[in-house]
């Protein structure tokens, strides 16, 4: 290269130039970058139940196929049919205020699910939904469930359930074969001339979970659009509403 002339040098410094060029566009951070593909991390939405912090029952997300959304209502827990906190070994849980409560919570494979009997008052028809613990070790429900009344065919029938507000929401501690119940509430349709459907199914979903528990509807029609055709739900309480 010593008995090189000027211009093949200045050539072979051009082709390095141009090698290092392309070596930058491969591996930088511009517009030209070609990098691995990314992928974003992320938490599917809960389902139902209390997510919030401080425990205000506030719904902080949804999840399809069950209703989680919020609004106002009253009435909406079967009157009569309160269920008070035990610590036996019979149907009902151990209901605690915020403090934390032994066990972690009942997830939807751990549970069954049921609809209790219609206690009807003015005007109103009201219906447990019952929660139990089948599994073999202790957990927690906390907050709403999600719920949604479905056809044959799994399409949703209605609108999303309402949450009633203004209620405490506690942790409630299933020992194995306890329960636990939140209200289901809407307004008589004959009484209120809303339109209606007659479900196959009502479709649950645990606080917190993903996955629901279908359960055979044999209680008739429901609301499904026009006057007072809103269903609302409560926070789960200890006990079977029963």
């Amino acid at each position: 290269m010593a008995n090189s002339s000027p211009s093949l040098r200045r050539a072979a410094l051009l082709v390095s130039a141009v090698a290092v060029l392309g070596l930058t566009t491969a591996c930088g951070d511009g517009s030209g970058t070609v990098s691995s593909p990314q992928t974003q991390s992320g938490t599917a939405a809960p389902a139902g139940g209390d997510t919030t912090a401080d425990g205000s029952g506030t719904p902080a997300a949804t999840s399809s196929g069950a209703s989680t959304s919020s609004g106002t209502g009253s009435d909406s827990t079967p009157s009569g049919s309160s269920a008070s906190a035990s610590t036996s070994s019979g149907s009902g849980g151990t209901s605690t205020g915020s403090g934390t409560a032994s066990g972690s919570r009942c997830h939807t494979s751990e549970l069954s699910a049921k609809v209790g009997g219609n206690d009807p008052g003015a005007g109103q028809e009201n219906f447990p939904i019952v929660l139990t613990n089948a599994s073999g070790r202790t957990c927690t429900v906390r907050g709403y469930p999600g719920a949604a009344f479905a056809s044959a065919d799994g399409r949703q029938l209605g609108p999303d359930p309402q949450r009633e507000t203004g209620t405490t929401v506690t942790t409630i501690t299933l020992k194995p074969g306890q329960s636990a119940w939140a209200g289901l509430s809407f307004s008589n349709p004959e009484i209120s001339g809303a339109k209606t459907a007659t479900p196959a199914t009502l479709v649950v979903t645990p606080p917190d979970e993903k996955d629901p528990l279908k359960v055979k509807w044999t209680n008739g029609t429901v609301p499904v659009s026009g006057n007072a055709s809103s269903v609302r739900l409560s926070v789960f309480s200890a006990g079977t509403g029963a």
